[in-house]
């Protein structure tokens, strides 16, 4: 092989490393988008903004379904949240990093350590609740999506760093490096 030759499948190869990988393509939602993810992601949903994965809740409730009763401290009495993990979601965009920010419609803000979102006597919690007591959450009612925890089940559910990443009225994810 000549120099020249040697020169041009060298570079080549460069320039294919140095492109992004290629982002899996997701179904489009075909119901209202409840929640947006971006930042450093793997998977991107067809039809939206690139680098991003939308859900609507027929998406939501295609991954592994969780479910638990607890009290909380901004409702009176004991609870049933339905929803899916935050991991699974997470997982679900392909999405990378070591934390994420949280963002809700009125555009409060919260960080989450990805290495917080296993262990603990829940490997579940929390999750992102779209069922409270069996129903949708309206936005009035802390919804349509709410990061929970299981505050009953362990004491590491009740601390103040816990209660602020219990965001409610969820829309907006975005990956942390």
């Amino acid at each position: 092989m000549s120099f020249l030759n040697a020169l041009c499948a060298t570079a080549a190869v460069i320039s294919f490393a140095s492109m992004p990988a290629f982002a899996d393509t997701l179904p489009a939602p075909k119901g209202e988008v409840l929640l947006t993810i971006s930042g450093n992601l793997s998977h991107e949903t067809a039809g939206a903004a690139k680098g991003t994965v939308t859900l609507d809740l027929e998406i939501l409730q295609s991954l592994e379904t969780q479910v638990f009763t607890t009290s909380t401290i901004w409702i009176e009495g004991n609870i049933e949240f339905t929803g899916v993990s935050l991991r699974d979601v997470l997982d679900y965009a392909g999405a990378a990093g070591t934390s994420i920010q949280a963002i809700a419609s009125n555009d409060y803000k919260v960080d989450i350590p990805t290495d917080t979102l296993t262990g603990g006597s829940n490997e579940n919690a929390p999750i992102v609740a779209y069922f409270m007591d069996g129903t949708e959450m309206s936005a009035r009612g802390k919804g349509p999506l709410w990061i929970v925890y299981p505050y009953d089940d362990d004491a590491q559910y009740r601390t103040e760093v816990v209660y602020s990443r219990s965001i409610w009225q969820l829309d907006r994810i975005v990956t942390v490096q």
